[in-house]
């Protein structure tokens, strides 16, 4: 269980944030944090918000958020006879998300999703988003996006998807 004596913030990566010790355990998501997320964010391509303590600028997780245009074609049917026809369809992709090998097991996991899902249907009230999409790294990444009721897209292995309604009758704001 998280800490409840510690007091976590979740905010925009910046330079001052401790990203060198970070190590989730799988290499090409510690890689993207340390060389690559502080470029991502200065070419606008993608936000990377961190978890830290209120005491420690060390990072205990992260994940991504872009939007991102997704092809009718890949959402099942019940879910496209409710949506216009469009070539392509608004959606926001959580790219990453990874906490350190220090940290798992105690629900930081759980934490930085619900603040991303937050974010995205914050989001979705100022622009058009039909669904969060994600790219699991793995079948126990899938596991856990799934207990949280993302659903595989057919035929896109580890690709899932949230949709916007069902965002919004989380009632996590």
């Amino acid at each position: 269980m998280i800490d409840d004596n510690k007091k976590y913030v979740i905010a925009p990566l910046e330079k001052k944030h401790d990203k060198h010790e970070f190590n989730c355990g799988i290499d090409p998501l510690n890689q993207y944090l340390k060389t690559q997320a502080s470029q991502d964010v200065k070419k606008n391509v993608a936000v990377t918000y961190v978890l830290t303590t209120t005491t420690s600028e060390k990072i205990l997780g992260y994940y991504t958020l872009s939007s991102m245009g997704i092809f009718p074609g890949e959402l099942p049917d019940e879910l496209i006879r409710r949506l216009p026809r469009y070539p392509v369809l608004p959606g926001i992709l959580l790219g990453r998300l990874a906490i350190d090998n220090n940290c798992q097991g105690i629900g930081m996991g759980q934490y930085l999703l619900i603040d991303a899902l937050k974010r995205s249907f914050q989001v979705s009230n100022q622009i058009g988003i039909v669904a969060v999409i994600v790219d699991a790294k793995n079948d126990k990444a899938v596991k856990f996006y799934e207990h949280f009721g993302f659903i595989k897209l057919p035929e896109k292995g580890h690709r899932l998807f949230l949709p916007i309604s069902t965002i919004q009758k989380l009632d996590l704001l």
